[in-house]
């Protein structure tokens, strides 16, 4: 063999075996799934149940399109199914989870998370209700959606320190407020602006303060995905570091905030948060 035809196959072996090569070799279709009933990150598509729609898959989604894999993001049912769908392997992505230590034996979170939720106490207007901190809570009665998902630490401040009134959804728990029923909710800042919004109850309620709580929502990949090696980890990581900073991670939570709250317009089709 010539040196020229050396040189080529060299060439030839150093394209094959980069990483970029590597990873489309191994992997070039993703399958992620993540909470039905979770607006406006995630949620099941009403005009096709089969799939998600939300802020979360937009970005999921412009991240995959840059590193040139396909993606498809499915529902799996509820969260429980969604996340044993991921641990299994038989998908490879959960794209809204909160960080959990026990499931660090199942899934990589990748850092930093998809969104910062971000927990407002809502009051009505003509409240008063006195609120510097969580802490002054424990005197009023409240309500929270039983679809909320805190941190761990607030979670269990929640759980010993504060009278809390179930809610099977945000519009319940909202209801809830206006009728006087709870002096407080515990909303998320997006979720609880739509919702407000699209009950009318604008001129009623209000958000109070800064966020009691500000739980990550994170992109995970199970530990039995094939697709699940330290290329993928390490090249989502930096999409999910420039979204912000780009701006789409805004662009793409105010614009599904949009979607879900035309949804909710149509009572039949609206998702219960």
């Amino acid at each position: 063999m010539t040196l020229r035809g050396t040189g080529r196959v060299l060439a030839c072996m150093a394209v094959l075996l980069s990483p970029l090569a590597m990873a489309a070799g191994k992997c070039e279709r993703l399958v992620a799934t993540g909470s039905p009933d979770a607006p406006p990150y995630s949620w099941q598509d009403p005009n096709d149940p089969k799939h998600l729609i939300g802020a979360n898959v937009d970005l999921l989604r412009q991240a995959a399109g840059e590193l040139g894999l396909k993606l498809e993001v499915l529902s799996a049912g509820r969260r429980d199914q969604a996340l044993e769908e991921v641990r299994s392997g038989r998908m490879d992505l959960l794209l809204d989870t909160p960080m959990q230590v026990e499931q660090l034996t199942a899934l990589d979170y990748i850092h930093p998370p998809l969104q910062l939720n971000e927990y407002l106490v809502w009051t009505r207007h003509d409240a008063g209700l006195a609120f510097d901190g969580p802490a002054d809570l424990a005197r009023y009665q409240g309500s929270l959606s039983e679809h909320a998902r805190l941190t761990p630490a607030f979670s269990a401040f929640v759980k010993t320190q504060l009278k809390l009134v179930p809610a099977q959804n945000l519009t319940q728990a909202f209801q809830k407020l206006v009728l006087g029923q709870v002096d407080y909710v515990l909303a998320g800042r997006y979720a609880g602006m739509a919702m407000v919004q699209s009950l009318g109850m604008s001129n009623q309620l209000i958000a109070r303060g800064m966020p009691v709580d500000r739980p990550g929502l994170y992109l995970a990949v199970s530990h039995n995905s094939a697709c699940n090696d330290s290329w993928l980890r390490g090249q989502l990581a930096k999409k999910l570091t420039e979204l912000p900073i780009s701006g789409a991670s805004e662009a793409a939570l105010q614009r599904n905030v949009e979607r879900w709250k035309a949804q909710l317009q149509v009572p039949s089709d609206a998702p219960k948060n």
